[in-house]
């Protein structure tokens, strides 16, 4: 089974101005965001990547942008087998369509009606002039498994891959690998840079980390998927 690499953007201009930047143009990391991205791409350099798919918002570019140039500055050192030249584009994985709620601040927003039910019954709303979460989570998880068979397909079982997106996406997209209802999903955090890993098995998903932005990633590099659970929790990555 490929193990995919699920990278949330650094933090942005809107983040900080606690402003809901949806699908709204323009938006970019923030100086904290670059040096979060940067701190994240030193990580994965050491981990083989065969591809990195991006979801083609600014944002989630850039954020890819320094996976890929650390991953080729650092190639020949690590024995990578040569650089990592392009990053694939995936609207399936690009942020939720928040409709009239985008470009209107968080604090605003927690005013409204629909609001408590974003946080207790996701799988009921409907944004205005937008996208349901439904949707959103069936569009980004159907987005990721076709590029992790595909990679498997073209790399083998072996295969490792990152596809960089957003919040509500990652939450959505660990949430299907947890086999968890979508009204579960805000019990899930996933911070700004932070690295949450998915394998895909025949039975099942196989949540490897979620939302870490901290640690060694090198043992990506050697740990074969095992296609059971370890009984008894086994004994980690060597």
């Amino acid at each position: 089974m490929a193990t995919v690499i699920l990278v949330r953007h650094g933090r942005t201009t809107a983040n900080t101005a606690g402003v809901l930047a949806g699908r709204a143009a323009g938006v970019r990391l923030d100086q904290a965001g670059r040096a979060q991205a940067a701190l994240m791409g030193e990580r994965l350099a050491v981990v083989p990547l065969v591809g990195v798919v991006s979801s083609p918002l600014e944002r989630c570019r850039q954020t890819a942008r320094f996976i890929l140039d650390s991953y080729n500055r650092d190639s020949q050192n690590l024995d990578h087998q040569g650089g990592l030249p392009v990053t694939a584009l995936e609207k399936g994985i690009t942020e939720c369509d928040y409709g009239e709620w985008q470009g209107r601040t968080i604090a605003e927003l927690a005013k409204e009606d629909l609001w408590s039910v974003v946080q207790s019954h996701p799988s009921a709303v409907t944004f205005p002039g937008g996208e349901s979460m439904a949707a959103m989570q069936a569009r980004s998880v159907a987005a990721i498994r076709r590029h992790d068979a595909a990679f498997e397909l073209q790399h083998g079982s072996g295969a490792v891959w990152v596809a960089v997106s957003h919040g509500d996406i990652i939450k959505s997209i660990l949430a299907d690998a947890l086999g968890m209802h979508l009204d579960l999903f805000q019990r899930i955090s996933v911070g700004p840079a932070s690295v949450s890993i998915v394998r895909y098995g025949a039975g099942r998903p196989n949540v490897i980390a979620t939302n870490t932005d901290s640690g060694d990633l090198s043992w990506l590099r050697a740990s074969a998927p095992a296609h059971d659970a370890p009984v008894g929790g086994g004994a980690g990555n060597l």
